[in-house]
Parts: C-alpha cells; structure tokens; sequence
C-alpha cells in the first residue's frame, strides 16, 4: 500500500503491518523551520494516530540552538511557554497522508506530525489561512523554488575552520552549467530519485551562477502539501549532501561575495470546483489574481519577519543582487517583489519573490497568501506596474523592505491585520522570538551594521536553518 495514500488509522494499521516495521520516525516543524522529531515503536505511533500523543512544548521555548528563551523585559505572560509553565506536553497528531519511505532508512517510514491546536503550530497556521480563502470560496496551489550552496565540508570541518576558507563543492561562477552537471551527474540523479521517492518531485534542477550553489524546483501542489514538501526537501537535502560527505546550507547569505539564497514561491488560486481564480472567462488577469497582488504589495512588509526570519536575511536583500528591496511588482520581471507570469489557466501566476531559502515553508506561504487573501476580501488595487529595474525607483515607506528583523518584529507586534490573520498568540510568540534573535545578533555579532556575514551568522544557521 502507498502510505501517500493512507486517510485512516486502521489503513495505517494495515500499511505498516505489510511493511513489517517495528519503528516509525516522526517531527514537527518547529518556529524557525526545524524539523523535530523522534523513533518511535510502531505500537505506539498506531496508538497516536488514533489518539494523538505528548510532545514536549520546549521546541516552541527555544531558539534554532536550543538556547530557551529568555526575556527580562517580558512578563511571564507574554511568553507562550517557558520555566513558569514547566514545558508540559502539547498535544500532537499524526499527519496520516504525510508518511514517505526514505531511501537511506531501510523499512522506517517517515511521518509528519502537527499541533491539534493552530495557536503557535506553523501548519496550523498555514491551515487557518487556507481555510480563511475557503471561506471566500478559494482554494490555493503553490510552488517552492530553493537556492542553495553545496560545500566539500563537514559539521567537524566547518568548526575547525571557523567559516573561514571553506572549500565549494565546484568552482567558478557557472550557471545553468550542463558541464557541472554531467560531470557530477551520479550526485544530481541521487538528488533528483530521493525526491521521486519521497514524493517531493522536482520540475527542475540545475547549477545557479555561483560556486557550487543549485537551484531546485518543486513541482506544484494543493498549497498544504506543497509546504510539507518544501519542509522535506530542505532537511533531506541537507541529509543526501552530508551522507555524501558534502555540506548543504540554506542560509540567506552566506557570503557578501556572492547573491543570497532565495526561496520563491509560486502561488495560484482556484474556485472550488477547480476553475482558475487567476484568470477571468476572457483569459485575462482576473480581479481577484488583481486584488491578490494589491494585497500583497500593501501586506507583505507588515509580514516581513514570515518570510525574512532570520538577522541574516536583510543581508540577501540588496540592489543587483537578484532580489527585491521593495514591494513592486511587474510582468517577468525578476527585479520586482512580485513577478506575475502569465499563461493559460494552469500556469498562471503570481511569483514571491522576496523569502529567503531561510524562511519557514508554511509560514512564508501563510504570508503569501494572507496578504493576498486580505488584499481579495478589501479589493486592494495593486501600484502601476514596474517597467526594467525595481532597484533604482523610490518607492514610499509602506512598500519598502524591512532594514532589519527588529524593525520587522516591530511591525508585525503593531499589525492588527497579521492578528486578524494569524491570531493574538502566534503574533505574539512569534514577535517574541523574533525579538529574541535580534538580541542574539546584537549581544553575538560585531558586523551589526555593515554587508559583512559575521562568524557568528554562520555558526548559528549555516547547518540548521
């Protein structure tokens, strides 16, 4: 049986049972994008997936670190868990249609698992926005695009080098390189078979202009489970590469030498029978693909810290640099904020062009497509459009980029639209950790206001984020 097909418990029973395993693995992403996760023996994980099952509240009381978080000028109240809570368990439940065999973990199936409540859970957020476009009659399918940078290096290697002179998997600035890849093509098939395996399948993969960086992109899906692939991808990803004695970072900047990392998403909406809201019965942008992007320009800095979570993200965002700095928008144009492509029914849509390859899946996509659920339900008419370069137009305050993630922390505390969205407590928490990382860089960082990656930015997300 395909466990990607199992929506019961008692399939479930009978999946695994033909499996033969005794273990399951499972995880739960966590605030910065995390997977956290355990073994557990398959009496139990069939027991949880009727039941649900405990999971220690700290994953959500600690930073990428596992530094727990701890604010002198925060009240004990303000803080969703912590010592005056003991970290209890939180109730979490299995993903049933979530399990994926992998390929390096003979017969241990792979599970995601959730929060029952959506207060700081990011699926479950990503869920509370989707039901929100359901009640106007939406639904939403979306696409991850993902640059990332592969290293002849290891955890150990890295440490004992301190960042410094790290060794690229290939030299030389080569982009769209068929040389690049069919001299290491053995690497490129394993990568692109783990994804077919784990049901995570590429529409594309190849070299970016850099040392040893490569872009993948993730076919399109119903925009939940394409979160949960994006998820995979970046962890397994990291996973393939340090089993091949290579090192995968998805950090926004690793090096002011070079562009960022980004982490686009494509993102289209339906009616719910499964006709295109994107485009009216003339085949043309339609007015809610209009008032979509109209959300999006006026939304998505007050919802900066979503899809720029880390100190290092501001870094990614520079004029020439293949990102945005601004909320513009135009026709295939990869210097605005958002790129609108257009195209038949299927294939027509918006680009986010301004997360990070370090943002968290669902909460970058919630953003994405709160801002333009907001923008549907209030008929925000988008800006004039952008024509060449977005990098030399000045644009007013409130379509600019954050500077940095405390001002972006800032800003999404003070929006009552993110609370109307995302609820008083996730806005909160999440204001709280960002505030927190903030600290971490101030208190960490001597490169606080210059282009330079400080050793501490890559001790902290080179590996994990």
């Amino acid at each position: 049986m395909n466990l990607r097909e199992i929506t019961t418990p008692d399939l479930l029973k009978r999946a695994l049972t033909e499996l033969k395993t005794e273990y399951i693995k499972v995880a739960i992403t966590d605030i910065d994008g995390v997977l956290r996760g355990k073994y557990i023996h398959v009496d139990k994980f069939l027991k949880a997936a009727k039941e649900g099952f405990g999971f220690c509240d700290v994953i959500f009381g600690w930073d990428s670190a596992d530094e727990l978080y701890d604010f002198n000028h925060a009240n004990s109240s303000d803080l969703f868990t912590g010592w005056h809570t003991g970290y209890p368990d939180l109730q979490a439940k299995i993903v049933l249609n979530s399990g994926r065999k992998v390929p390096f973990e003979k017969d241990i199936p792979f599970f995601l698992t959730e929060l029952e409540s959506a207060e700081v859970c990011p699926r479950g957020i990503l869920k509370r926005i989707l039901d929100r476009l359901k009640k106007n009659g939406l639904k939403a399918k979306s696409a991850f695009e993902y640059e990332f940078f592969l290293f002849d290096e290891s955890p150990e290697s890295i440490s004992e080098k301190k960042f410094h002179n790290l060794k690229n998997f290939t030299p030389g600035m080569f982009g769209y390189s068929i040389l690049r890849s069919s001299v290491h093509s053995e690497l490129y098939q394993e990568i692109l078979s783990m994804c077919s395996v784990m049901d995570m399948h590429l529409e594309g993969l190849h070299t970016e202009t850099g040392p040893g960086v490569l872009e993948a992109a993730i076919a399109v899906d119903d925009a939940l489970m394409s979160a949960d692939k994006a998820i995979l991808f970046k962890t397994f990803m990291k996973v393939l590469a340090q089993r091949k004695g290579l090192m995968a970072t998805f950090m926004a900047k690793w090096s002011e030498k070079y562009p960022g990392q980004s982490g686009h998403i494509h993102c289209s909406l339906q009616k719910t029978e499964g006709e295109s809201a994107f485009t009216d019965n003339k085949g043309e942008v339609s007015k809610t693909m209009t008032y979509f992007l109209g959300g999006l320009q006026k939304y998505m800095r007050e919802f900066s810290g979503l899809i720029a979570p880390t100190n290092n993200s501001y870094k990614r965002l520079c004029p020439g640099a293949w990102a945005p700095i601004n909320m513009t928008w135009g026709v295939e144009n990869r210097t605005t904020g958002f790129r609108v492509i257009k195209g038949n029914p299927n294939s027509q849509r918006i680009e986010n062009r301004l997360p990070g390859a370090d943002s968290n899946p669902y909460l970058a996509l919630a953003a994405t497509l709160g801002a333009g659920c907001l923008g549907i339900e209030e008929k925000i008419l988008p800006t004039e459009e952008t024509i060449g370069t977005a990098y030399s137009i000045k644009v007013p305050k409130e379509l600019e980029v954050p500077r940095s993630l405390k001002e972006s922390a800032e800003i999404f505390r003070k929006s009552e639209s993110a609370r109307s969205l995302f609820g008083n407590t996730f806005v909160e928490h999440f204001s709280n950790t960002r505030d927190w990382e903030y600290t971490q860089f101030l208190k960490n960082s001597k490169f606080r206001k210059t282009d330079k990656i400080s050793e501490w930015e890559l001790s902290r997300y080179f590996e994990i984020i």
